[in-house]
């Protein structure tokens, strides 16, 4: 399941966040990617103990907590520390799956269940640069408006294509879901979507306490706390 999160920032705040980040130092990205991604990975990244890298992080962690279609895509339990990347000169990262585990700041792990993307350059910057997903329903791709954000399961081999004129720069984040297993998350999104259109239409139609006792019946039966 792959959801488009509108207006996670502001554009304003997008473009403040890119003014800092292209007067940042930048590392190669490939020094964080596993032994098999490095191979395809052609990047620059912010060093993850940049106090610039935690700072724009946590404000997009809170943004997150506070955005509806965020949490009930994801059902979040953890999230991850964002990371920041910088893609120029045809900078690429081919096609390749998610580590499935990752280390947190705080000393412990964290399992990859569903991998963010927040789009910080506007499109008309930068050519390529796309976010191509691979799915059970076909191949998605994603290129942004800065401050949009879209989620998609981590386990899904995806790449980007190569940047070849401009500089696309991305916040980028994990996620540990209540719900690991990625078809009943997107089962729930569909019958919350539901229950929120039926609201909307027939707030006192009798059958949205029902279907509201379905949702956190099985959410109750899949979660894993």
């Amino acid at each position: 399941m792959v959801v488009e999160i509108p207006a996670l920032l502001d554009r304003q705040e997008a473009a403040a966040m890119r003014a800092a980040l292209e007067a940042a130092d930048w590392a190669d990205g490939r020094a964080t990617a596993g032994h098999r991604a490095a191979r395809v990975k052609d990047n620059q990244q912010l060093p993850l103990d940049a106090p610039l890298a935690r700072q724009l992080g946590d404000r997009i962690r809170e943004r997150l907590a506070q955005t509806p279609l965020f949490v009930a895509a994801t059902l979040p339990r953890h999230v991850l520390e964002p990371r920041f990347s910088r893609y120029a000169g045809c900078g690429a990262y081919g096609n390749h799956v998610d580590n499935a585990i990752f280390p947190t700041a705080a000393g412990g792990f964290l399992r990859s269940d569903v991998s963010c993307t927040v789009f910080l350059s506007e499109p008309a910057d930068y050519d390529g640069g796309e976010l191509v997903i691979e799915g059970q329903f076909g191949t998605q791709s994603a290129k942004l408006p800065a401050g949009h954000a879209v989620v998609y399961p981590a386990s899904s081999l995806h790449h980007v294509a190569p940047v070849t004129r401009g500089v696309r720069l991305v916040a980028f984040l994990w996620v540990q879901s209540f719900v690991a297993d990625a078809e009943r998350r997107r089962l729930l999104f569909e019958l919350d979507g539901a229950i929120q259109a039926l609201t909307a239409d027939h707030p006192e139609h009798a059958s949205i306490d029902v279907l509201t006792g379905t949702y956190h019946n099985l959410l109750r039966q899949w979660s894993q706390t």
